[in-house]
């Protein structure tokens, strides 16, 4: 397996249009190919400036001739969750019909586009690039070629990092705050550069408060850190 990062620069996305005219960031959180449309539905998630710039980013993304499909699902501020369908674009023929595929989520801004793409050997990647050179602009980030021992250890490994992401996901607003404003502030370290009592000031509630919010946070991730253990040695 041969593991490309691109940057890519495509002159026929609706996503990379908007970024180019507005201030915006998207981040494919799922995305699937429709091979009998020739079509990608996308789910992302839009962060620009402001409700205002968001708003502009978005209309503009609506106008773009190679886009099919807009749902917007949710908005809050800067901040927007939307589903897509747009046009296969001529860098994605191109990697498709060269053998590559997608190994990691898209994210675009400023005009350019972060791809993760895999080929099965080196003649199909060397080949593809090639040709994607000829009408797109793109720079190679990152070429790896991991063997199968390298593979292994990933899918393993890969376990472990999703029971962490999902301690997160099991805090509360109020306990990920807390922790991350502990952390970032030096509660943690020794000598402290923060207390309890800065803590609770930041925050406007009592030290007992602001106390119980840190060891519930810390009781979930460090739970959530030992089943990733368990997990790595077995």
């Amino acid at each position: 397996m041969i593991d490309v990062t691109l940057d890519m620069e495509q002159y026929d996305c609706p996503f990379i249009h908007a970024t180019e005219e507005h201030d915006l960031a998207f981040s494919a959180v799922h995305w699937e190919f429709d091979t009998a449309t020739d079509s990608l539905e996308t789910r992302m998630v839009v962060e620009g400036d402001d409700r205002e710039s968001l708003g502009r980013g978005l209309t503009e993304l609506r106008e773009h001739d190679g886009l099919r499909e807009y749902t917007l699902l949710s908005k809050t501020g800067g901040v927007g969750h939307i589903r897509t369908v747009i046009d296969e674009t001529a860098a994605m023929s191109t990697v498709r019909d060269g053998g590559g595929y997608i190994t990691g989520p898209f994210y675009i801004a400023d005009g350019s586009e972060l791809w993760h793409v895999g080929f099965d050997d080196r003649g199909e990647a060397d080949g593809t690039l090639s040709r994607l050179d000829r009408d797109n602009e793109y720079e190679v980030l990152e070429r790896d070629e991991p063997d199968l021992p390298e593979l292994q250890g990933f899918i393993q490994n890969a376990g472990a990092a999703m029971t962490l992401i999902e301690g997160c996901k099991d805090l509360s607003d109020v306990e990920r705050q807390t922790l991350e404003t502990a952390a970032s502030e030096g509660y943690f370290e020794s000598p402290r550069s923060a207390t309890l009592g800065t803590l609770a000031e930041q925050f406007d509630v009592s030290k007992p408060a602001v106390s119980k919010n840190l060891r519930r946070g810390q009781r979930k991730m460090l739970q959530r850190v030992v089943d990733a253990m368990s997990e790595l040695e077995e």
